[in-house]
């Protein structure tokens, strides 16, 4: 998962470019970059690291002009380095930059596409190139010296056409503006909004709604599936529908763990879906332990806090923060390789004892998805003198691999492939463990949209909304992308 954000302003948007990048800094850790455009002239930053390290007043200062786009990097397949850092240019036509948040299913045919038929090179492995190339080649196929809203749009329904997947994308056309666009299911999230100045409107698209919060943005709307939109310079903007057959089915997980309680995505409040999540969970356990011997619930910080509250509400019993977060350092769960999350855990978190010690703890969690987090969470809940350890997850378990942005590629790095529950539990050290229903999981988001007729659940059912996920396909993810390959080499990422 990757943040994106997109400006088109009446002044120079670099500062607000910035701003919006730590607010989606939670969506990658790896890599930042920042490409503004003033006159015809494109200036950009990029390199590995936080968006606070990335950006030193000397770059912000040269990051000039009125319109920009920006990107936080998370890599699902390991790879890191300067090259594979967005936004991504190309020259031809006109000068375009693009920032991409998702993944191409059928990247390969793509590339194969790209360099057979279109005659462009790709400088890397990262199907972010690869899009980005695309589009340029169907802008390109125009031949308009200066393009319109019609041409931009005549490509983008060729893009769909060619590219399958998740992907939400943001690009900047030197001279004329910025393009936002959705995939056609709708997988990845992107939102659209506008704020009013003394010199005029300006507007920003970002992955989450907190980004225009923070900017003063009023949310206009989410870009819908297979919507494109695009903001001229001058703050004239145009959408149009651009995919044949459009359906909203968003990323489920989104809501459970990526985003941030704050965000507002295809109209559901990600703190409510959270609060519903912990009431439907706390329910199960009332109906298979009624007479349970829990004295406290603690959550795992953060985003299982909303949940946490709820459950224990529900439950009748105390609510307290007994993990200590270490804000300096990041989300384990988005870190490439087993060892380096395994190291992370005990660095990012401390148990408080005397919320611990004599007893008996249930453990709230978003989720678990390689089990090396809460393996080692319930050991220190040990070690802090706790007298029975229970787990809860706010998820369903995690049996199959995401294909469309998220780092869980390989079935075999998932703690519950092939696992019943109790064997689960034996292997994470609790004393009990429980899932959330997938039903109740789907009603906590859909209550807050009703128009929401499906979500992207692959991770826990192992249906894939593009329908060209074969065995094939998840097999060679797995080659490229296990921890084994990434500790290998660092080749591509589409994120």
């Amino acid at each position: 998962m990757c943040g994106i954000v997109g400006i088109v302003g009446k002044s120079d948007v670099n500062l607000q470019l910035y701003d919006a990048l730590t607010l989606l800094q939670h969506r990658g850790q790896d890599a930042a970059g920042i490409v503004t455009c003033d006159g015809d002239r494109l200036n950009q930053q990029k390199a590995n690291g936080l968006v606070r390290d990335v950006f030193r007043a000397r770059h912000m200062q040269r990051l000039t002009g009125n319109f920009g786009i920006g990107h936080v990097r998370y890599p699902t397949a390991g790879g890191s380095g300067p090259a594979l850092a967005q936004p991504f240019y190309v020259n031809s036509p006109y000068g375009i930059a693009m920032a991409h948040n998702g993944n191409l299913t059928n990247k390969d045919q793509v590339m194969d596409e790209i360099y057979q038929q279109d005659l462009r090179h790709i400088n890397t492995d990262s199907d972010s190139e690869a899009l980005l190339n695309v589009f340029a080649h169907e802008l390109l196929e125009q031949r308009k010296l200066q393009p319109k809203a019609e041409d931009i749009f005549t490509a983008m329904r060729a893009v769909h056409k060619r590219v399958r997947g998740g992907y939400a994308c943001v690009a900047l056309i030197v001279g004329y503006g910025v393009v936002a666009f959705r995939d056609p299911n709708g997988i990845r999230p992107l939102v659209y909004g506008k704020r009013e100045t003394d010199k005029g409107t300006e507007y920003m698209v970002a992955s989450e709604s907190v980004a225009l919060d923070v900017g003063g943005y009023t949310l206009v709307r989410d870009v819908a599936p297979g919507e494109c939109i695009y903001i001229e310079v001058d703050g004239t903007v145009h959408s149009e529908q651009c995919a044949e057959n459009p359906s909203l089915n968003p990323c489920i997980f989104e809501h459970v763990y990526f985003a941030r309680p704050d965000s507002i995505m295809d109209g559901v409040s990600v703190h409510k879906a959270r609060l519903r999540q912990g009431e439907h969970l706390a329910e199960k356990i009332l109906r298979e332990r009624p007479d349970h011997d829990i004295d406290v619930v603690i959550p795992i910080p953060d985003s299982s806090r909303s949940a946490g509250q709820m459950v224990a509400h529900r439950l009748g019993v105390k609510f307290r923060e007994g993990m200590v977060k270490n804000r300096y350092i990041g989300r384990t769960f988005i870190m490439p390789g087993q060892k380096q999350r395994k190291k992370s855990v005990r660095q990012k978190l401390n148990p408080i004892e005397l919320e611990f010690r004599g007893k008996n703890v249930l453990l709230v969690d978003d989720s678990i998805v390689r089990g090396t987090t809460c393996k080692q969470i319930i050991q220190m809940a040990r070690e802090a003198g706790a007298n029975k350890v229970y787990f809860a997850s706010a998820a369903p378990a995690v049996k199959y691999p995401n294909v469309y942005g998220i780092d869980m590629p390989s079935a075999t790095e998932l703690v519950a492939h092939n696992r019943t529950t109790e064997e689960v539990c034996e292997e994470i050290g609790a004393d009990w463990l429980i899932y959330q229903e997938l039903e109740d999981l789907v009603e906590s988001s859909a209550e807050g949209n009703s128009e929401i007729q499906e979500f992207d659940c692959a991770v826990f059912d192992g249906k894939y909304i593009t329908g060209d996920v074969t065995e094939e396909y998840l097999e060679s993810l797995h080659a490229a992308r296990n921890d084994n390959a990434k500790s290998s080499k660092g080749n591509d990422s589409s994120l």
